[in-house]
C-alpha cells in the first residue's frame, strides 16, 4: 500500500472518529453553545456565544481512589433533552423565575471499562454542569481525589478575582473567610494567588465578553471548590488546602455511588445585563426540606459594628431595640459576649421588651471551639449535636427569631456538614440563620428554606478595622452587584450615616462616602435579612428624608435589572418590590460622571431622587422621567443617587 495513502487513511479515520465523539448543545436562542469532545483519551469541551469561542478545549475529568478519567478515555453514549420549569423565590433577586434549557449528558468510559457523564444544561446566556457516577460493580463509594475540570480562556482576557485566604491566618486563625477585596481587571497571565481564587470569579474576554464562573448545589456531600492559580493558560476547579481547619478532615470529596458533583455554572453576555440578572445559581437545584414555619424578612439594628465590644450591654441592647422600633425595623442582632455580659435570664427579658416593641430577635454564635483560636462566647453551643439542639430548644423558648453564626474553619467537607446541620436543626425550631466569618453560599437561598444570608465579603466591619477599606470603599461597592451578588446573598451590615465609624461620632475613622452612597447600598446590595450600621444618634443627626427612605426600603424584591456600570468605576442597578422601583447608583472614580440612563419602566412617572451636591451634601427632589425614560444624572466621587417612584 501507497504510504500516503495509508497515513492519509490512518488521519481520516482519526476523523470520523473525532467527529463521532463530538456533540453540542445550544441554549434555546441558539446564541449559546457547549461542544464535547474527546482528543486522544481525554474530555474536552467549548464554549461559543454569537459564533465566537469563549473557552476553547477546556479539560474536564477526575480522578478518584478506584478509578481515573483523565486520560484513554472512550465514548459511551449522549442523550439531550429539553427542560422547563419553573418557581417562585422571595430570598433572591428575583421572585418569579422560569428556567428554560437544552440539555446533553455525555457518557465515556475509561480503560477499566468503567464509567462516568458529564451533565450540560444550556439556557440563554447560562451553562451549568456537573458529573453524574453510577455504580461501578459492587464499588459503592468512592474518593474524589481531585478534578481536572477547567476554564481556558484566551490569553489577553482580563479578571476580576478575590484571592483565597491563607489557611490559619488573620484574627484568631479563623482565614479563609472569603474576606479579600476583588481585583478589577487583571490580565489572566498576571494572576498567580499561591491559594487560588474564590468563587465567584468574572472575566472580561476579547475586550467584548462577560463571562461570571461560580458554582452551586454544595451541601454535605462535597467539599466547596475554588479556582486554582493559572497554569499554562487555565484555571481549574481546586478542592480546599489541607491546612484548613487546623489540619482536620479530608480536603477530598467523599462521594457514595451512584452520585453527583456540584454544579459549576458560567454565565455570559455581550454587556454586564445577563451577569447581574442571572438565576442560575438557584435555577438547578431544589430545596432539601419544608420550612418549618413561615420566615419573615427585614431591616435590623446592630450595635455591635459601630459600638462594637462594649456595647454587649442590657441597656445599650435596649437602646438599639428602642432604635428599632424607631425606624419600623423587624430585627435587633445582638452579638457576641451577650451570654456572658447579659446572661441567660436578663437576656430572656430583653427578648420580652422587644416583642412588646415588635422587633424580633437574632443572636450570635462562634460556629466552633476547635477549629481556630476565636474565643468569642458564646463557644461549643454550634458545633455538636447535642448541646446545639439544647441550644435551640432553649432560643425557641425563649422567643429568638434567627442566629448569626461565625467563625467557620474553610470549605472542606467537613465544614460543609456542620453549615448543614445547623441550618436543618434551626430549621427544626424555626429559626432563620445568617453565617459570618464564613464561605460563599451555592444555592443556599433555595437549598435552605431557613438560610437568611452570608457575609463572604470585605463587608462593613472591615470599614471600621482598616482604613485602606474605608478608602476603597467606593471600590470595592462597585464590583459587588457584577460579581459576590451576582449569584448569591450578600449580607454586609452597612447603611453608615454616622460621620465617624465609632461611638462619639467625632472623631477617629472617617467616612469616605457620602450619605447617598450609603442608602444606594442599600438597595445595591441584596440580602433577605440585612442588620443596617445605624447608630441611636441617627435619629436626631440625620436629615429625616433619609431616615424616611430606610424605614420604606424592602429587602426581599420580585425583580432585578442592570441599567449601567462597570466594575471597580461604577454601578447602577433597578430593582421592583411589587409597582415600586428603586433605581441606585454609586461613583468609585475620582471625578464626578454624568450618566445618561434608560429607564423606560419609568417613563412618565413622578420620582423621587436623592442625590448628592458638588461640596457632598446629600439633597432630595422630585423629578418627572420623560415620555422616553432618557434620564440625566451627575454622581459625585464617592457620592451616589437613589430614585424611587412615588
Amino acid at each position: 500500500m501507497n504510504k500516503k495513502f495509508f497515513i492519509a487513511l490512518l488521519f481520516l479515520g482519526s476523523s470520523i472518529s473525532k467527529a463521532q465523539n463530538l456533540k453540542t448543545v445550544k441554549s434555546p436562542d441558539g446564541n449559546l453553545e457547549v461542544s464535547l469532545t474527546i482528543d486522544e483519551g481525554t474530555l474536552f469541551y467549548t464554549v461559543s456565544y454569537l459564533k465566537e469561542k469563549i473557552m476553547a478545549n477546556a479539560p474536564l475529568g477526575i480522578r478518584t481512589n478506584e478509578g481515573n478519567f483523565d486520560e484513554g478515555l472512550s465514548f459511551v453514549t449522549s442523550v439531550s433533552e429539553k427542560i422547563s420549569n419553573s418557581y417562585e423565590q422571595d430570598k433572591i433577586k428575583q421572585s418569579q423565575i422560569t428556567y428554560t434549557a437544552n440539555s446533553l449528558k455525555y457518557t465515556v468510559s475509561n480503560s477499566e471499562n468503567k464509567q462516568l457523564s458529564v451533565l450540560f444544561q444550556v439556557s440563554d446566556n447560562d451553562i451549568a454542569f456537573r458529573y453524574e457516577i453510577p455504580k461501578w460493580g459492587e464499588t459503592r463509594a468512592i474518593v474524589i481525589e481531585n478534578e481536572l475540570t477547567g476554564f481556558k480562556f484566551p490569553e489577553n482576557t482580563t479578571s476580576f478575582l478575590s484571592g483565597m485566604m491563607h489557611p490559619m491566618t488573620g484574627f484568631a486563625r479563623t482565614a479563609p473567610s472569603y474576606e479579600s477585596a476583588y481585583n478589577a481587571d487583571v490580565p489572566v497571565s498576571g494572576q498567580n494567588a499561591s491559594e487560588g481564587y474564590i468563587f465567584p470569579g468574572l472575566f472580561k474576554v476579547e475586550q467584548r465578553f462577560w463571562v461570571l464562573i461560580s458554582e452551586t448545589g454544595v451541601r454535605s456531600l462535597y467539599p466547596g471548590s475554588h479556582l486554582s492559580n493559572y497554569q499554562e493558560g487555565v484555571f481549574y476547579v481546586d478542592f480546599p488546602s489541607p491546612e484548613q481547619n487546623n489540619g482536620f478532615g479530608s480536603s477530598k470529596a467523599q462521594v457514595g455511588l451512584p452520585g453527583i458533583t456540584p454544579w459549576r455554572t458560567i454565565t455570559v453576555g455581550e454587556h454586564l445585563k445577563p451577569i447581574v440578572e442571572t438565576t442560575i445559581s438557584w435555577d438547578v437545584v431544589e430545596p432539601l426540606y419544608e420550612p418549618s414555619q413561615n420566615y419573615e424578612y427585614g431591616k435590623g439594628t446592630w450595635s455591635w459594628i459601630i459600638w462594637q465590644d462594649a456595647s454587649m450591654n442590657y441597656e445599650d441592647q435596649k437602646t438599639y431595640i428602642d432604635l428599632a422600633a424607631a425606624m419600623h425595623f423587624k430585627y435587633i442582632l445582638i452579638d457576641a459576649w451577650w451570654d456572658e455580659r447579659i446572661g441567660y435570664e436578663r437576656m430572656k427579658e430583653l427578648i420580652d421588651y422587644a416583642a412588646s416593641k415588635e422587633v424580633g430577635v437574632f443572636l450570635w454564635y462562634n460556629s466552633n471551639g476547635i477549629v481556630n483560636d476565636a474565643f468569642q462566647t458564646p463557644l461549643n453551643k454550634m458545633n455538636t449535636s447535642i448541646e446545639r439542639k439544647q441550644e435551640m430548644q432553649w432560643l425557641k423558648k425563649a422567643g429568638v427569631k434567627g442566629l448569626k453564626v461565625d467563625f467557620f474553619g474553610g470549605d472542606k467537607q467537613e465544614t460543609m456538614r456542620l453549615y448543614e446541620d445547623i441550618l436543618s436543626d434551626a430549621n427544626d425550631y424555626g429559626l432563620m440563620v445568617i453565617f459570618h466569618g464564613t464561605t460563599l453560599p451555592r444555592g443556599w437561598e433555595r437549598i435552605y428554606p431557613n438560610f437568611v444570608g452570608s457575609e463572604a465579603v470585605v463587608a462593613s466591619e472591615m470599614l471600621v478595622f482598616v482604613e485602606d477599606v474605608r478608602k476603597k470603599e467606593a471600590y470595592n461597592a462597585s464590583i459587588h452587584p457584577f460579581v459576590r451578588n451576582a449569584v448569591a446573598s450578600m449580607e454586609f451590615g452597612g447603611v453608615v450615616l454616622n460621620d465617624y465609624l465609632n461611638r462619639g461620632n467625632k472623631d477617629g475613622q472617617k467616612r469616605m462616602t457620602t450619605d447617598a452612597f450609603q442608602l444606594a447600598t442599600g438597595v445595591l446590595f441584596q440580602n433577605p435579612v440585612q442588620m443596617f450600621a445605624l447608630t441611636p444618634n441617627n435619629l436626631d443627626d440625620a436629615p429625616q428624608f433619609e431616615l424616611d427612605f430606610l424605614k420604606k426600603l424592602p429587602t426581599t424584591w420580585d425583580e432585578t435589572r442592570f441599567i449601567d456600570g462597570y466594575p471597580g468605576k461604577f454601578s447602577v442597578v433597578a430593582r421592583r418590590r411589587g409597582d415600586t422601583w428603586y433605581v441606585a447608583g454609586i461613583n468609585a472614580e475620582s471625578e464626578a460622571k454624568k450618566l445618561q440612563l434608560d429607564l423606560a419602566f419609568l417613563s412618565g412617572k413622578k420620582v423621587t431622587l436623592i442625590n448628592d451636591g458638588q461640596k457632598g451634601q446629600t439633597f432630595t427632589k422630585a423629578l418627572n422621567i420623560p415620555k422616553n425614560g432618557k434620564s440625566s444624572i451627575t454622581v459625585q466621587p464617592g457620592g451616589g443617587f437613589v430614585i424611587v417612584n412615588n
